[in-house]
């Protein structure tokens, strides 16, 4: 199986995690890391080699920070440049159906913040619903979020175990 990670974080060189992920993912096989702000400083998205990529992979994997209860804005450009009607869905679409999507987050708060009646008020299940969304209308199949909680508080030790995970979820 081929997989396509496209890491979307605005600042990787000050990230902890989604730069350690990377790392990660990069001495694996058969993984394809794309970092979007590193090939579209500009935002200037080339749609059709992003639409290749997508094409070329089984699994696409979406790997940012969580911010203000969402991804990055690059990311959404994205979502709303490649993923077209005629392309991603719609009578003529339909290029990406029956690939494989993990979404892969890091978020800043601690797991009981994102429950009913925490600080966040919402689990993340429900703040990712806009994804669950758009994977249903390109017809792929949405695995299992992987989610790091507490990436504020995460010792070195707790970071290490979280790309061991991280690389598992990806490749398996």
């Amino acid at each position: 199986m081929s997989t396509l990670v496209i890491v979307v974080h605005p600042d990787l060189a000050e990230s902890r995690i989604n730069k350690r992920w990377m790392q990660e993912l990069e001495k694996q096989s058969n993984v394809t890391v794309h970092n979007l702000y590193e090939v579209y400083p500009d935002e200037q998205i080339n749609v059709a080699h992003e639409q290749k990529l997508l094409e070329e992979h089984d699994r696409i994997v979406l790997q940012f920070p969580f911010y203000w209860y969402s991804s990055p804005s690059l990311l959404k450009k994205w979502l709303d440049k490649v993923l077209t009607y005629g392309w991603a869905y719609g009578s003529e679409g339909g290029k990406l159906q029956g690939k494989e999507l993990l979404i892969a987050l890091s978020a800043a708060s601690v797991e009981e913040n994102y429950q009913h009646g925490g600080r966040n008020r919402y689990t993340i299940e429900e703040l990712l619903r806009p994804f669950e969304a758009t994977g249903h209308m390109i017809g792929v199949k949405l695995l299992p979020y992987f989610v790091q909680y507490g990436a504020a508080v995460l010792t070195d030790e707790q970071l290490e175990q979280s790309a061991q995970k991280y690389v598992q979820a990806v490749i398996s």
